[in-house]
């Protein structure tokens, strides 16, 4: 009669036991799956990559054939389409690059963006550090109010203010400048340059910045030994802003910039207003002024991201 209980006693811790290394903690998840639904996953995630690579070359078919178009000849650019090279590798040719640096005008334009374009990102960047500083760390009278005044001049368009400067330039002797320029950009670069730096420069832990103090190291110190290098990626990523923003600026070229030296796009523009046809000079200008900032965005590249993603995550 005892023998029974023992026997459904055994079977059931026998059960026990299989269904407990069945659920144990450490069992992988990827085990409980299906043949069929690690295939289906794995299927999933190629169709996923096949799509990204179809709209990356898709997002990347203009720039392709800017680039093919600027190595073709002007008669070739006329009589048939930029993907006929595919077909025709011979026609490439660099000629059309040799007349963009003969042109004066397309040469001249260059120099000046790059007078325009790194005044007005250097000045950006280090007043901008400075008044984000400042208004993170240092106490004065009307501080949140002149914060706030700054963060309402960020929704103020550009377009309003090209009469009332124009007018001030041409008062002070500086419409149609080089210096024009540099200073309306700066004017309009500040407001979110110090939003970013500010909000970048307050997530700084106090007690490091009292440790700094408490060694002897006074606000300029402070500021050039501690808050610029922990702020790197966040300027690196203001410096990116405002490069691309001046470099690719059009309309605000168009009114202050000198007219005898335009920049580069202001000159493409003027290229187009009056030679038509003249591809030949046209394409490989715009692709050199369209490369130009895509090799400073690659090559600050990881700060960008770092500065960007920064303070996103608590």
């Amino acid at each position: 009669m005892s023998s029974a209980p023992e026997v459904n006693t055994a079977r059931i811790g026998r059960q026990k036991a299989v269904s407990g290394r069945a659920s144990a903690p450490g069992a992988s998840p990827r085990a409980k799956q299906s043949l069929g639904a690690r295939i289906a996953a794995r299927a999933g995630g190629g169709v996923m990559r096949v799509f990204l690579i179809l709209v990356a070359l898709f997002w990347l078919m203009p720039t392709i054939g800017l680039l093919l178009s600027s190595l073709r000849g002007p008669q070739d650019i006329a009589a048939t389409g930029w993907w006929k090279v595919f077909t025709a590798p011979s026609e490439l040719t660099f000629d059309n690059y040799q007349r963009l640096l003969d042109n004066s005008t397309i040469t001249g334009s260059l120099v000046s963006t790059i007078m325009i374009t790194v005044p007005s990102t250097v000045l950006v960047v280090v007043i901008g550090s400075l008044a984000g500083y400042a208004f993170a760390w240092m106490e004065f009278p009307g501080r949140d109010w002149w914060f706030l005044l700054v963060v309402g001049l960020l929704v103020v368009p550009v377009q309003v203010a090209l009469i009332p400067v124009s007018e001030l330039f041409g008062t002070i002797g500086i419409f149609e400048t080089t210096l024009g320029v540099v200073l309306f950009h700066t004017a309009f670069g500040l407001p979110f340059a110090i939003f970013l730096l500010r909000n970048f420069f307050a997530e700084i832990p106090r007690e490091l910045l009292e440790a700094a103090r408490l060694d002897g190291a006074g606000e300029i110190r402070l500021f050039v030994r501690v808050v610029m290098p922990l702020g790197g990626p966040a300027i690196a990523s203001l410096g990116i802003f405002q490069f691309l923003w001046v470099w690719n600026d059009m309309l605000v070229a168009l009114i202050f910039a000198d007219s005898e030296s335009p920049p580069i796009t202001v000159a493409l523009q003027q290229q187009v207003r009056q030679f038509g046809n003249n591809i030949d000079v046209l394409a490989p200008g715009a692709f050199v002024s369209m490369v130009i900032p895509l090799v400073v965005f690659f090559a600050f590249q990881r700060q960008f991201v770092t500065g960007v993603m920064a303070g996103s995550v608590k």
